[in-house]
This record gives structure tokens, sequence and C-alpha cells, in this order.
């Protein structure tokens, strides 16, 4: 079978994963810059694969890394050549995952509730605010705002530093960077981090930086320096993209499916109702959860996730995988595989039973952001709708942007017409 080059402007990016399923279930592709890999297209196949034992998660074990073979400034390497619990394995994995997890707990998610009520509320009642013509974008003003706040106060980044994370987060997730846009990255990822570890190092505050600066002076595996920096850069990205990405998929999904967002509207009146008689709902945010389930599924905010090495030879489905061979993990194409969705997997339907996705990947490098970013969202979704329950989109659907990325599954801008105002 010839490799299969994957567009790193994600034009068409499901068209793509469907041309990719009906290769077969293990698939060669060329990444930016020529760079070779596999992608595994069945759903309980790349299950077995995220908890396989000889498969890591460590760079060192790509060929293409020990013979030098990557190019100059490839626009993915700040995907992989990172020092944090998404590139460690077994133990060192577990030591560097232990040390987030007693830090950012369910409890502390549960006590920024309100706050991020709170927020999500004046952003929406702020729309307006951000056009004359009643044409808003809506993944600048509420998608991108929301969970970029919630994260930065969580980590402490200070405020005049985050315009700049935010140009250095879409860099990496970019896979069109030149490789002088790689480099600056680079260098000024490295510089934010050493800035914000010394100034918590100086002046501890109630964030998750200084509460790992504490661990580590006290645990003897508290962690180095790299995998410091390494730790915050993974919860600033990975804790505000992925987010923004699932806020906008899930409006754009609804803008353009009307039955259902008529259905979700009419269900989500109804449980406040219940709420507000003082009856008990199934949970907080059925009505929401269901449509981020379901928007998680179909149209995933990670669209492919780097990589997995074989550390010996390895047989998927018939296919040889030779040792330190790079495997990408294709979520948002697994997350349609009909074998595991039913034959209509790749329809929109929020009433659909749910069955497993893989949007937050899985074994033991499910993300641990998963509850954070469905809180998030769900309280998103909840305060946009209530204010604006009339919104549509302002341009036809076919015409919006995607994200030039393989990683990141959306699209650039999402302009709303937001109607009437709710009274």
């Amino acid at each position: 079978m010839q490799p299969y080059p994957l567009d790193p402007t994600a034009a068409d990016h499901h068209g793509e994963a469907a041309a990719l399923r009906a290769l077969g279930p293990v698939v060669p592709v060329v990444l930016p810059g020529g760079v070779p890999a596999w992608a595994v297209t069945r759903h309980d196949l790349l299950t077995s694969v995220l908890h396989h034992p000889d498969i890591s998660k460590n760079p060192r074990h790509w060929r293409a890394v020990r013979e030098r073979k990557l190019p100059d400034g490839w626009p993915l390497t700040g995907m992989v050549m990172v020092t944090n619990m998404v590139t460690a394995d077994g133990a060192d994995h577990r030591r560097l995952r232990r040390l987030v997890t007693t830090t950012l707990t369910s409890a502390r998610v549960r006590a920024m509730r309100p706050e991020m009520t709170a927020l999500a509320n004046a952003l929406a009642q702020a729309l307006p605010s951000h056009s004359d013509t009643g044409v808003v974008d809506l993944r600048a003003h509420y998608a991108y705002p929301l969970p970029m706040r919630v994260i930065c106060d969580l980590v402490g980044v200070p405020d005049q530093d985050r315009p700049r994370l935010r140009e250095l987060v879409e860099s990496i997730f970019s896979s069109v960077a030149t490789p002088d846009e790689v480099t600056t990255t680079q260098h000024d990822i490295h510089r934010l981090l050493g800035q914000l570890v010394a100034d918590r190092t100086r002046h501890p505050a109630d964030d998750l930086t200084s509460a790992l600066i504490a661990a580590r002076a006290t645990d003897p595996t508290g962690l180095s320096d790299d995998e410091l920096a390494g730790t915050l850069w993974l919860l600033i990205s990975a804790g505000h993209e992925t987010t923004l990405s699932l806020i906008t998929n899930a409006v754009r999904a609804l803008l353009t499916h009307p039955a259902q967002l008529d259905w979700v509207l009419h269900h989500a009146r109804e449980e406040l109702t219940v709420r507000a008689a003082g009856q008990p709902v199934r949970t907080h945010h059925s009505v929401w959860d269901a449509v981020i389930e379901e928007t998680l599924r179909w149209d995933a905010p990670i669209g492919n996730f780097l990589a997995r090495y074989p550390t010996t030879d390895l047989t998927l489905a018939g296919t040889t995988i030779p040792e330190g061979d790079a495997i990408l993990a294709p979520y948002s194409l697994v997350n349609r595989d009909p074998d595991q969705h039913g034959p209509t997997a790749d329809l929109f339907d929020v009433t659909r039973p749910q069955a497993r996705h893989l949007a937050f990947g899985g074994g033991p490098h499910f993300c641990l952001g998963a509850s954070l970013a469905r809180t998030e969202a769900a309280i998103a979704l909840d305060t946009l709708f209530t204010h604006w329950p009339g919104i549509r989109l302002a341009v036809p659907d076919r015409t919006l942007t995607p994200v030039p990325s393989l990683i990141t599954n959306s699209v650039t801008t999402l302009p709303i017409h937001l109607g009437p105002e709710h009274q």
C-alpha cells in the first residue's frame, strides 16, 4: 500500500478520515515534512494500542529521532519533543501524573464552578459589544476566553503573558509553521515558563505552579526543572485548546442541526423547571452532557495525536509495524467507526445511546483534564443558549476555515448572529 499523505492544512479533515478508514485498519501515512508514520483506523484496534505494554510514548524510541531524520524546524516538534507525562512511560509516567493529580483535584474543580459560571455569564452578556452588526466571532470572544482565563488563573499565569501564550499554543498545534516560527516558539515558551517558575518560587500563591514547586521541594521524586516546565506547558496548552475547540464544535454542530438544537433547548427548559421545583435531575447538566459527549464523538477537538512507538516489531490486523516507527492516534477518525457506533456513526445525534469514544485518549495516558473540560463546556453551552437561544450561523457552514493542524480539529472562526436576547 502506498503511504497516504496527510494534508497539513486539514482542509477536509473528516473526508480524509473517511478515505483512511476505507484503506484498512492500519494505513501507512506521511506527516508534514515527509515524515512517515502509521494510522490505526479502527476503534477497538486503537484501544488495544493505547494499552499495549510494548508501545512507548517516549520519542527516544522513535527511529527518526535516534537517526536525526526529522527535518530542522519540523512544525510538530512542540507536540513531540517535550518532557512531561505525555511522553513518559511506566513508573515515570505514574510519578509525573501523580504530582499533577494531587494538585488538580476534583474538589478544586468543583470549587471553581461558581467562578466559571460567573465568567461565562459575563462573556455571554458582553457578546454584543464585539460587533455593531450583530455578527460576532463566537470562537474569539466566548469559546476562547473562558477556558483560557480558567486555566491561566489555575496555573497562575500573569495577565500580561496570556496573549503571547495563546499565540505560542496556536504555533505548536499548527502543521504549517515555518522553521523560523518553530524556533521562536520554542525560545519564547522556555522564556515565559522560566519567568513564571522564578516568580512563583519567590512569591508563592494559591495556584498549581506554586503547588508543584512546593511539592518538589518536599518530595524526593518531585519534578526536575525540565519536567516542571514541561508539565506547566502541558497544563496551559492542553488545558484550554481542547475546551476551546469543544465549545466551538458543539455550537457549530447544534447550529447546523436545528432539529437537534430544538430538542436540546426543549429538554433544557424542562430540566430548569424541574430544578426550580426542587426536584432531582439526573445530572447537573444532563442535556448538555449529551451534547458534549456526542460532540466529542462526532467532531472530536483532537483530530490526531502524536505519537507512539513500538519497542519491538508489532503486528496489528495482519500488518507489521517495525520497531521504532511512529503510530498516529487518529481520535476523530475512530470516533466515527461504524463497528463501534453503528451505521449512523457519521451522523450527529445527541439522542443516540452513548458508546465509549476516544476523544480524550485512553489507557494510562487518558487526559487528566477531561473532567475540567466537560465542566467548562457544560457551563459554557448552558449559559450561551440561555442568554442567546436564537443564535444562528452568519455564514454558510461550508465556508468556515479549518484550523491548519493535524492535531486540532476545529475552525478558525465561528461567526454568528446573536438574535434577540432571552428575556
